[in-house]
């Protein structure tokens, strides 16, 4: 038998190639969740939409993330990995094909709450996934490159939406452009969707997967822990504060380009789309940067500092000229980079059990980001886009609150921390 060669090496090759098809799945994941944002103006301009409705289309995608979050959970539990990601990219391919097929403003509705639904099995199988097939001792370093990979996604899906309206518009109706409307061009996106949820589902089909087997904090738990933990008052400040996290998020990201159209008269198509890139671009760039202020600092000051600084660069974004404007949306997605996962740590480090089923309520926090960008348009089909963003600046000023008030049971590890642990023996 050569080196290499032996059952050993075939598992590291098989598992290797997992790890590979699991990142690829969370490009897909983000690239698929953040390109409605520099699309909505377009969809407002074709549908003939108030802001109000417009804001539905996200809140429909999100609303899907809060009510699958924990039925998925207990999935896996039960059916197991494999079986779960059948499950969910097939609901992803039916919900692509949905509105491919039959475009219109109540099939997107429907279209995408099937793919969040989709979406929120797949973020909570793909886990536990990956830490079972990279190994307990590689799961942090993978957990980071997937953010810097969800990130990149985020970054290119409005540059790649910007190519192919100009392409859309040089030749309308040919080659590809034939599977979509004519005036509703975007929409080959979602044939491209239906395409890349296939390929996935055929490889997940064929791809021999490890057994998972959950860890503590992934295991949902039963409908007790989840009684017990909703009558703690801490398990809704923290709910509370990854709902504003998200709320806020997806507020900016999806009303970013329309807010650069109405005020400053940038176009969606270009402009608007590469502020939007910008955006998630600073935000995988500011998780790489906060990785390394945890390991220097307290994670509640972090916390404090960086919604300060979000505060400001939103208020410069709303009440600056055109330039500080644009420039000032993709500052703050730098400052908003730590906030999801620094909230989500200080809530699992205040309670002492039943993570697993914690996680579950904090996922479902999800539903922020329909209420947010929802909330947003209702209010700015009555008062301005300008004052209802306004919003942002409250969701903020809580994540403020709980960076003041949180109180672990666990504080995160610095530097400093463990040299005095050392010292101490």
């Amino acid at each position: 038998m050569t080196p290499g060669s032996g059952p050993a090496a075939r598992r590291a090759g098989r598992d290797g190639a997992i790890v590979i098809f699991i990142l690829v799945i969370w490009f897909v994941i983000s690239f698929v969740t953040n390109i409605i944002g520099p699309m909505l103006p377009t969809v407002i301009a074709d549908f003939k939409l108030s802001l109000g409705w417009a804001g539905v289309l996200p809140f429909a995608f999100f609303l899907a993330y809060a009510i699958a979050s924990i039925p998925a959970g207990l999935l896996i539990e039960r059916a197991g990995a494999k079986t779960s990601m059948l499950v969910a990219l097939t609901i992803n391919l039916a919900g692509a094909m949905l509105l491919a097929l039959f475009p219109g403003y109540a099939m997107a509705l429907l279209a995408l709450f099937v793919i969040g639904i989709g979406m929120a099995m797949l973020q909570v199988v793909i886990n536990p996934l990956m830490r079972t097939a990279g190994g307990d001792s590689h799961f942090a370093f993978y957990s980071v490159l997937a953010q810097l990979v969800f990130g990149l996604a985020s970054f290119v899906s409005p540059y790649a939406f910007s190519v192919l309206m100009a392409h859309a518009a040089a030749t309308p109706g040919q080659g590809l452009f034939a599977l979509a409307p004519a005036n509703l061009a975007w929409l080959l996106f979602y044939w491209l969707f239906a395409a890349l949820f296939l390929v996935a589902l055929l490889l997940t089909a064929i791809m021999p997967m490890p057994k998972v087997e959950l860890a503590a904090d992934e295991r949902a738990g039963g409908w007790g822990s989840y009684k017990l933990l909703a009558r703690q008052r801490t398990t809704w400040f923290f709910f509370a504060g990854i709902a504003a996290y998200v709320a806020t998020e997806q507020g900016l990201a999806n009303w970013m380009s329309q807010f650069l159209a109405t005020y400053h008269g940038y176009s969606p198509l270009s402009d608007g789309a590469a502020a939007v890139g910008r955006f998630w671009g600073l935000m995988a760039l500011g998780c790489a940067v906060g990785l390394g202020l945890l390991k220097l600092f307290d994670a509640r000051r972090i916390l404090r500092a960086f919604a300060l600084a979000a505060i400001a660069t939103v208020l410069a974004a709303l009440f600056g000229t055109a330039q500080v404007s644009i420039l000032a949306f993709a500052a703050s997605g730098f400052f908003l980079s730590v906030m999801f996962s620094t909230v989500f740590a200080l809530a699992l480090n205040s309670v002492k059990e039943h993570h697993g089923a914690f996680s579950g309520i904090l996922c479902s926090g999800i539903v922020g980001g329909a209420i947010g960008p929802l909330v947003i348009g209702l209010i700015g089909d009555h008062v301005g886009l300008r004052s209802a963003m306004l919003l942002t600046i409250v969701t903020l000023a809580y994540i403020f609150w709980v960076g003041l008030r949180a109180r672990p049971l666990v504080d995160n590890a610095t530097i400093s921390r463990t040299k005095k642990a050392a010292a101490q023996g």
